[in-house]
C-alpha cells in the first residue's frame, strides 16, 4: 500500500497522525481537533473503564464527523512478581508526607482490561483502532476486520513489525527510541528494542514488509516530517508536539516544562509506571535512581504513584509528575492543534 493509498484507507487528507497519549495528555477535544484539521486524531483509552471508553468514543463523534483512532494496551500487565513492595512504599511515602497525602497503600496487581475494552471498540466501531504493548489474538483481529475497522499496531523492532504484518494489520507505527512516553516493546527486551527511528525504518524496509509504516519518535516540525516521508514512511505520528496545545489535557505544569526545555534532558525510566518510558528528568526519577530493583511492575507501580502524580499536577509540582516527552522536546511550541497541523504541512507535500 502506497502513502496515498494509506491516506485513502484512513479517509484523511494529510499524513499527520496524533499519538493516542493514554492518561491526561490525550483528550476527545484534542483528537477531534486534529481530525477536523485533516489529520487522524487519536485517543488512548487504555486506562478507561468500558463505560468511560464508550462515552469518550461518543464524545469524539459529537466533536468531529471525520475519522479518528482509539488506542488500547494489548498486553504488558504483570500477573505475578516476587518484588518486596516495602522499599517502594517507603519512597512514595516520603513524597506523600511532603504533599500532605495519607500514607500510600499497595494496589493489587491489575488484570488486563483489554478484552472488555475491545468489546466496546467492536460495539462502537470507531473508524480506526490501534494497539501497543502487544497484539490482539487472531480471533480478535478477525472481529475487528469483520467490522471494517482499520487496524494499526506498534513496533519497536523489525521483528515486531514482521509479527504485526503476519497478524494482518493495515499499518504499523514504527516507534523509534526517540519517542516520548511508554515503549511499545513486546517481542524482545526493552534494552534490545531501543532502536533509533531512522534505523528502525531501514530494518523494516530490509525485511520487505508490505505494510505501510507510520514513523513515530522525536518528530516535532516540518523538517522531521519531510525526513520521515523521504525515508519511506507513509505518514508520521506525533505526541509531544501536541501536548502544549490548549486542547491537550496535560497539566499546565507539564506544558510549561515542555516549553521551557532548552535541550533534551529526557531519560528512560520505570519510576512512574513500572514500564520503560521517556520523559524529562526530575526529582522523583532521581529518588528512584539506583533503586530500580524496588520498582513494582506495570501497572502496579503506575497505580501506586497515581495519587502522588495527581496531587503534584494539581499543585504545579513538576518534580513529582511524569513529564513524558520525546527527544525533540526543545522544539516544543504552544498553539491550537489545527494551527500546528497547518504549520507542519507548510514545508511538505500534502500528498506524498
Amino acid at each position: 500500500m502506497t502513502a496515498q493509498a494509506l491516506l485513502r484507507r484512513l479517509a484523511i487528507e494529510h499524513p499527520i497522525l496524533l499519538a493516542p497519549m493514554a492518561g491526561s495528555g490525550g483528550t476527545p477535544e484534542l483528537a477531534a481537533a486534529v481530525s477536523n484539521a485533516g489529520g487522524l486524531g487519536a485517543w488512548g483509552g487504555a486506562y478507561a473503564k468500558p463505560d468511560d471508553l464508550a462515552a469518550a468514543i461518543r464524545k469524539i463523534r459529537q466533536l468531529t464527523a471525520r475519522p479518528f483512532n482509539i488506542n488500547l494496551f494489548a498486553g504488558g500487565y504483570a500477573t505475578d512478581h516476587g518484588i518486596d513492595p516495602r522499599p517502594m512504599l517507603e519512597i512514595v511515602g516520603q513524597v506523600h508526607a511532603e504533599l500532605g497525602l495519607p500514607p500510600p497503600s499497595l494496589p493489587p496487581l491489575a488484570e488486563s482490561p483489554f478484552a472488555a475494552q475491545l468489546e466496546v471498540v467492536l460495539e462502537e466501531r470507531p473508524p480506526v483502532f490501534s494497539f501497543t504493548f502487544g497484539a490482539p489474538s487472531a480471533a480478535q483481529m478477525a472481529a475487528l476486520k469483520k467490522r471494517d475497522i482499520v487496524v494499526i499496531g506498534t513496533a519497536t523492532t523489525g521483528e515486531e513489525a514482521r509479527i504485526l504484518a503476519q497478524l494482518g494489520v493495515d499499518a504499523i507505527v514504527a516507534q523509534g527510541a526517540e519517542a516520548g512516553a511508554h515503549r511499545g516493546t513486546f517481542a524482545a527486551s526493552f534494552e534490545d528494542s531501543m532502536v533509533p527511528l531512522a534505523r528502525l525504518m531501514r530494518d523494516i524496509r530490509t525485511a520487505d514488509i508490505a505494510v505501510p509504516v507510520i514513523a513515530s519518535g522525536g518528530i516535532m516540525d516540518a523538517r522531521d516530517v519531510a525526513r520521515c516521508l523521504g525515508d519511506g514512511a507513509a505518514a508520521v505520528q506525533l505526541g509531544t508536539a501536541f501536548l502544549p496545545c490548549p486542547e491537550s489535557g496535560a497539566p499546565p505544569v507539564h506544558k510549561q516544562a515542555l516549553l521551557a526545555a532548552k535541550k533534551d534532558t529526557t531519560v528512560i525510566t520505570r519510576a512512574f509506571s513500572g514500564r520503560p518510558a521517556r520523559g524529562l528528568s526530575n526529582r522523583f526519577i532521581a529518588m528512584v535512581a539506583g533503586k530500580e530493583q524496588a520498582i513494582l511492575p506495570f501497572r502496579q507501580q503506575n497505580d501506586l504513584t497515581r495519587p502522588m502524580r495527581n496531587a503534584a499536577g494539581q499543585r504545579g509540582v513538576a518534580d513529582l509528575i511524569s513529564l513524558w516527552a520525546g527527544q525533540g522536546v526543545a522544539r516544543s511550541r504552544a498553539m491550537p492543534a489545527a494551527d500546528l497541523v497547518a504549520v507542519l504541512l507548510e514545508e511538505i507535500p500534502v500528498h506524498p
